[in-house]
């Protein structure tokens, strides 16, 4: 199977219309926050209410979301039910990689990640970002190798965005 081509404006138009409530995390959020760092995938944390779930498993079928790295032939029901049942699932859709979370490492979920999101513009819309001090803090808990490196850059930038509204 050859993999899609990463398309996160129509994963986010995607999710947008069909309400779900979520928080960009990861890489991609760190991009659109100033890391220089490129990125293949969408990480998002969402809400875990039965509302939210059914809106989310809505939204993964429109994308024809399966499992990621499993045999093609693994049975996997995409349902409210099976994602209160799990908590991480890394996917692949039709717009490319996607992964998403209920409570990622580091973090306190979707409600304290909201809480401290910067709201960008996204392609015209408005679209939560997790707070760099939140990116910094999920990279250092997930400890992989590139996520240290990560911490490193979005330190980096974190700084200069400190001293670019420090008016001395």
């Amino acid at each position: 199977m050859t993999p899609a081509a990463f398309d996160p404006l129509r994963i986010l138009d995607t999710l947008r219309r069909h309400d779900v409530r979520f928080v960009l995390i990861g890489g991609f959020a760190g991009r659109l926050l100033g890391s220089p760092t490129v990125t293949n995938d969408l990480d998002l944390c969402y809400a875990r209410d039965d509302r939210n779930l059914e809106r989310l498993a809505a939204a993964l079928r429109e994308l024809v979301a399966r499992l990621r790295g499993v045999d093609e032939d693994v049975p996997f029901l995409l349902d409210a039910r099976t994602l209160a049942a799990g908590d991480a699932f890394t996917l692949v859709t039709d717009a490319g990689n996607l992964d998403v979370f209920g409570y990622p490492s580091g973090s306190g979920g979707y409600d304290a990640l909201r809480l401290t999101a910067e709201i960008l513009d996204i392609d015209g819309h408005p679209v939560p970002v997790a707070a760099i001090d939140d990116l910094i803090r999920m990279k250092l808990a997930a400890g992989r190798p590139k996520d240290r490196i990560e911490v490193e850059v979005l330190s980096a930038l974190q700084e200069e965005m400190e001293r670019g509204s420090d008016p001395a």
